[in-house]
């Protein structure tokens, strides 16, 4: 028995269309066995044409379909001429609100839901058949969970053959969480913002990366019911993890947070524009200051564009303004995280102070001996030092000055892609402290205080204990 979310007008639209509904086993399962569910509405053939004018995206922040992106994906994909199979993929549920509404849309010769309910689904021959012969394929709201279960299987291969030709894709909350580049799987519970902010570690924040990447959208994480169920915190740390695990191309990280009601259209070159409410684009182009098990969220300068219905932002050639500023210290947010004083100097680098004050420092090479240590004597504290291990053998130094009494504290955010080791030396070279923990992308904290009278020069030693690469440590130096 299916049952719908909307009996008269879904059930009767369908019978009244003549819509086919079949029940599909999966290979080797009979009938009464069957996992998934399949239900055609529209015209029981598919369109056949040569080529297709997409790819076109489009990503909602709730579950049910805009029709007004909609509409736009449809004419892209058509190019002004044909009609196109479309087919909405589920992971729970026997009703089709999704295709009740695009089967009423021009241009829709099928609309087909396909109700999947485990892993093996994902390489059930009929689901694939479907997907393949569509020109749009739709992620249902539901559990992300279920969805990236179907990683590696044939149902994501069939998806991505979709947009190849030129057709399109689009979800909604858990369909739009899909499909972005790293997902948010939720398969460890949903986290919140505060759970997010006050240990970005937490067990509810588990991640899949590597499913799906469309054209132009690398580098993303989507997140959906953005303002209404206050994500905006927990997407921050999603960006945060995601540039810490490595787990972009480039260090940086966009996350694509979409309010409820609210959709963005995504053309072939990139372009997303917006219908409803609002979308957030939240840049995190540095490694954390502070990302660890167990500890509170320390990130400075999260670059945010907030997109107003008609608004639009380049995917393809990621825009350098029209962000404003906001930094998350100890899991608190600096103020109010949904506006801002945009900056639109596209010129002028934006400010490099990071959270409580004090100030920005690169590392300069070569600085792998005492001798030749970088001089961040003269700064203000607490001071932000970036830096990479270049090589398996490499060793930074950075001399600080210390008064009688003073305590030196440093806080080092190491990436995964090497394990690095913290020593404090003193002027002489000896070691006096010193953090040494196993594993790549842990962490290293140490501290010393100076007791005898008058000033000296300490060094800070970062020492990359295995492996390398260009992605940056980052490390916060304090005085007191």
């Amino acid at each position: 028995m299916f049952l719908s979310r909307n009996p008269i007008r879904a059930r009767l639209a369908v019978l009244a269309a003549a819509a086919t509904l079949l029940t599909v086993a999966p290979i080797g399962v009979t009938a009464a066995q069957a996992q998934v569910t399949r239900v055609r509405q529209g015209s029981s053939a598919d369109v056949s044409r040569a080529s297709w004018s997409g790819p076109a995206y489009t990503m909602n922040g709730s579950g049910g379909i805009i029709a007004a992106t909609m509409n736009q994906a449809i004419g892209a994909i058509r190019g002004g001429s044909g009609s196109i199979d479309v087919v909405v993929v589920a992971g729970s549920g026997a009703s089709t609100p999704e295709c009740d509404v695009i089967t009423g849309l021009s241009g829709v010769n099928s609309c087909t839901t396909l109700t999947l309910t485990s892993a093996s689904d994902g390489n059930n021959s009929q689901v694939n058949t479907d997907i393949r012969n569509a020109e749009f394929v739709y992620f249902a709201g539901g559990d992300q969970c279920r969805y990236v279960a179907w990683k590696g299987s044939a149902l994501e291969a069939s998806v991505e053959s979709v947009v190849a030709k030129g057709g399109g894709v689009g979800g909604g909350s858990a369909g739009h969480h899909v499909n972005s580049d790293i997902v948010y799987d939720a398969c460890g519970g949903s986290a919140t913002s505060a759970i997010a902010l006050d240990n970005p570690y937490d067990s509810a924040m588990t991640f899949t990366t590597g499913m799906f990447r469309w054209p132009n959208y690398a580098d993303t994480i989507n997140d959906s019911h953005f303002v209404t169920r206050d994500r905006m915190g927990r997407l921050m740390a999603f960006v945060a993890r995601s540039v810490k695990d490595s787990r972009t191309s480039g260090g940086k990280a966009w996350g694509v947070g979409v309010e409820e009601g609210a959709s963005l259209f995504i053309d072939r070159n990139g372009l997303a524009t917006l219908s409803g409410p609002s979308a957030y684009v939240v840049l995190g182009d540095h490694q954390p200051e502070v990302a660890s098990s167990g500890q509170p969220l320390t990130y400075s300068n999260f670059k945010i564009w907030r997109l107003t219905s008609g608004q639009s932002y380049n995917f393809a050639n990621r825009p350098t303004c029209g962000y404003y500023l906001k930094s998350v210290t100890n899991g608190v947010p600096s103020g109010s995280l949904y506006s801002g004083t945009p900056i639109t100097d596209c010129t002028t680098p934006p400010p490099t102070t990071p959270p409580g004050g004090g100030s920005s420092y690169t590392e300069v090479e070569s600085n792998d001996s005492r001798t030749t240590a970088n001089d961040v004597t003269g700064r203000s504290y607490p001071l932000t030092i970036t830096g990479d291990m270049k090589s398996s053998s490499d060793r930074d130094y950075f001399a600080v000055n210390l008064a009688s009494g003073q305590t030196l504290t440093v806080n080092c955010a190491v990436p995964t892609a090497y394990d690095a080791d913290l020593y404090l030396l003193s002027s002489t070279g000896s070691t006096l402290t010193r953090s040494v923990n196993d594993g790549a992308g842990t962490d290293e904290s140490a501290s010393t205080t100076r007791t005898a009278s008058g000033s000296a020069t300490y060094y800070v030693d970062l020492e990359a204990y295995s492996d390398s690469g260009s992605a940056d440590y980052t490390c916060t130096v304090g005085k007191s």
